[in-house]
C-alpha cells in the first residue's frame, strides 16, 4: 500500500523555522514527484511546492519563494520542506502527495495523499 506520512509540524513564533518531512513507502519513490500542500482554516487546499523525480523543484506560492526549500533523499524515501522566516499566514495543515515523475498543478493530478501535520505560527 502507498503510504505518505508527514511530520515535523508544531508551534513556532514568527520568524522561526520548521522542517517538515514526508516519509514514503509502498511505491518506487525515485520515480515519483512529491508535492506539499497546505490548508488553512476556512480556506481551500493549495499547492505549496513540488519536487519531481529528477529533483527539479517548483514553488507555487509567491510568498514562500526564498523562504521555503523542498528537497528529497531517495535513500531515505523522504522529501523535506524547510520553512524559514515563518509568518502567521503560513499557519495551516501541511500535507504531502505523490504522482508519477513530474509535478503538475491541480489537486486532482496527485494519486495518493498522506495525513497532514499542523503548522502554527504565532507569538
Amino acid at each position: 500500500d502507498v503510504q505518505l506520512q508527514a511530520s515535523g509540524g508544531g508551534l513556532v513564533q514568527p520568524g522561526g523555522s520548521l522542517r517538515l518531512s514526508c516519509a514514503a513507502s509502498g511505491f518506487i519513490f525515485a520515480d515519483h514527484a512529491i508535492g506539499w500542500f497546505r490548508q488553512a482554516p476556512g480556506k481551500e487546499r493549495e499547492g505549496v511546492s513540488c519536487i519531481d523525480s529528477l529533483g527539479s523543484t517548483t514553488y507555487n506560492i509567491d510568498s514562500v519563494k526564498g523562504r521555503f526549500t523542498i528537497s528529497r533523499d531517495n535513500a531515505k524515501n523522504t522529501v523535506y520542506l524547510q520553512m524559514n522566516s515563518l509568518k502567521p499566514e503560513d499557519t495551516a495543515v501541511y500535507v504531502c502527495a505523490t504522482r508519477r515523475f513530474i509535478c503538475r498543478d491541480g489537486l486532482d493530478s496527485y494519486d495518493s495523499w498522506g495525513q497532514g501535520t499542523q503548522v502554527t505560527v504565532s507569538s
